[in-house]
């Protein structure tokens, strides 16, 4: 090929179609694909992470900013598709036909790539909670990642918002997260029933003398009985109540008021 042929030609001619229970949803517009691939910054010579590239319009506009790409695809009927890509971007794409979350990503690579991805929403927020549970420095550069907008807000949430809790906190608390795009309903094929959004993580230095199991066990004991007051939902966490008086953080207070760096604060307490 000395060109590449519209999405929606590539599609047809090798019969695919969305799987509902794959959670698929597939973008043809390369402009909105273009601005998706620009988020991450400079991708020239970069190594990209990509989870469910479907029939590749992702993949195409990630190759075409000078990334290498190493693709996880799990739907077979995907795979003769992506493999024309591969054969126009000769040695700059990878494909990987099985389930992201059963392969092992960080051995793929000898550095740090960017993960971007427009996740199936069947899998985005337990991705997500892979990668951000992982070690730290963390085996990627940065996620850049599409999810349905609830959740995109979820992970961005202030303190004292309804849509803060345990997802957010677990962003924030050693990386910094942000709303790069929303994207309507009506660019996918099939819309979905809601908006999406693009969201942008880059990792921080992780706060010292904390424990990530110790954080989790806070949060999901606090938000668990979110509508409770401190005193009650911490009540089973050995020394909470404590380092909740040491901190001068009022036990009356409910979940969704604490800030990321006083749970951050109380889990170094109890670690």
């Amino acid at each position: 090929m000395t060109e590449l042929p519209p999405l929606r030609d590539v599609i047809r001619r090798h019969g695919l179609s969305a799987s509902k229970a794959l959670g698929q949803n597939f973008l043809f517009d390369h402009q909105l694909l273009a601005r998706i691939a620009r988020v991450p910054g400079d991708l020239a010579g970069a190594e990209v992470f990509e989870v469910g590239p479907g029939p590749g319009g992702l993949t195409r506009a990630l190759l075409e900013r000078g990334a290498s790409v190493t693709a996880v695809e799990r739907d077979r009927r995907c795979i003769p598709a992506l493999a024309e890509l591969g054969d126009f971007f000769s040695g700059k794409l990878t494909v990987i036909e099985g389930d992201a979350l059963q392969v092992d990503a960080p051995a793929l690579f000898a550095g740090k790539p960017h993960i971007v991805a427009n996740l199936p929403y069947n899998v985005g927020t337990a991705l997500l909670v892979g990668w951000l549970s992982a070690s730290w420095e963390p085996w990627w550069a940065s996620l850049t990642l599409m999810f349905q907008k609830e959740v995109a807000e979820r992970i961005v949430a202030p303190a004292g918002s309804e849509a803060y809790g345990r997802l957010a906190v677990l962003a924030q608390w050693r990386s910094t997260p942000r709303i790069a795009m929303t994207v309507h309903r009506s660019a996918f094929t099939p819309p979905p029933k809601v908006t999406s959004a693009v969201v942008h993580i880059v990792p921080a230095e992780a706060p010292e003398g904390v424990r990530l199991a110790v954080l989790e066990t806070l949060t999901g004991a606090a938000f668990g009985q979110r509508r409770k007051m401190l005193r009650q939902s911490l009540k089973g966490v050995p020394g909470a109540l404590a380092a909740l008086e040491q901190l001068g953080i009022d036990s009356s207070r409910r979940a969704e008021t604490v800030s990321v760096a006083e749970y951050v604060a109380l889990a170094r307490a109890l670690s």
